[in-house]
């Protein structure tokens, strides 16, 4: 059996050795095809980042009567967080807006000081409501809307949905748009690993006729090319890990500062998911080589 298999990766790398420039394009090939494969990846894991940034940012600021009783406005609060589309509702008095919208302009003396002649606090109590889920934000602010109430001085509906929209159409064109170029990186992978067969097996016609004289298995005359595949698959994926991952790196510090204040880090993603993505690439391509060796062997070596 071991003299068998040794016998077997012997030849292999004999194929590859002998046309070397060609293996070199086929490796080559599969490895576009998986960059491709793991940018358009890359692209929805950031897409779908991205809006679950949005959808966290949905929020509805109810503002209050400037005289408005604190009993009322923890009443109404009580009574808008029974609602089932609601999360969480927080209050902000007058003089939280005020220091929170001091600290916003602390570089911009002017506003400061105008509130300093102006003399008194002009900002509105609030109730900031956050809904359960994002998705829902129409039916909430409809509700919201037909609510009435005294103290409601103004409503304030920050509408994401063109927002996530944009983000939705911008991520189905790439997606469409990777999608045609794998099959034609896949395309292409089939027919170089189909033709660096074929000259495998051209070149070692003679060593094929003897193993027919001599009575070697179908099997046995076989291995040899799809352990050949099976060579090229992982050198590309070996080599496609070394070239992604600098690669990565090098993304990472644009979306830390694109997502800030969210746990973006697409480098630990690709890390932790490192079997399933790469495995199963591994294993897509060599089926596909496989495929391809399978039916240049049955056409050429006439086995």
């Amino acid at each position: 059996m071991f003299t068998g298999l040794y016998r077997i990766l012997k030849l292999s790398f004999q194929d590859i050795g002998r046309n070397i420039w060609l293996s070199i394009v086929t490796i080559t090939i599969l490895i576009l095809a998986l960059f491709s494969i793991n940018s358009l990846f890359t692209v929805q894991i950031i897409s779908q980042n991205a809006i679950e940034a949005v959808k966290s940012k949905v929020d509805i600021n109810l503002y209050l009567e400037n005289n408005a009783e604190e009993a009322e406005i923890l009443e109404l609060k009580s009574q808008l967080e029974i609602m089932p589309e609601v999360k969480e509702v927080n209050y902000v008095s007058q003089q939280e807006a005020l220091s929170s919208f001091r600290e916003q302009n602390e570089k911009n003396p002017e506003i400061i000081q105008a509130l300093r002649e102006l003399g008194k606090n002009p900002l509105s109590p609030s109730l900031i409501i956050l809904p359960e889920n994002a998705d829902n934000t129409d039916v909430l602010i409809a509700n919201l809307k037909a609510y009435q109430s005294d103290i409601i001085e103004s409503r304030d509906f920050n509408d994401n949905t063109v927002i996530l929209e944009k983000i939705n159409n911008i991520t189905d064109n790439v997606n469409q748009v990777g999608m045609v170029i794998i099959a034609i990186f896949i395309l292409t992978s089939l027919l170089v690993v189909y033709n660096s067969i074929r000259v495998a097996i051209y070149t070692h016609r003679r060593e094929i006729n003897i193993m027919r004289l001599v009575g070697a298995s179908t099997n046995f005359i076989y291995m040899p090319f799809i352990v050949s595949a099976l060579i090229y698959s992982l050198v590309s994926v070996i080599v496609i890990v070394a070239l992604f991952y600098p690669f990565l790196t090098l993304l990472q510090p644009y979306l830390e500062v694109f997502f800030m204040g969210y746990n973006v880090d697409i480098v630990n993603y690709f890390t932790t998911h490192f079997w399933s993505i790469f495995g199963i690439e591994f294993l897509i391509v060599a089926l596909i080589n496989i495929m391809a060796s399978l039916i240049a062997v049955k056409r050429y070596a006439k086995v």
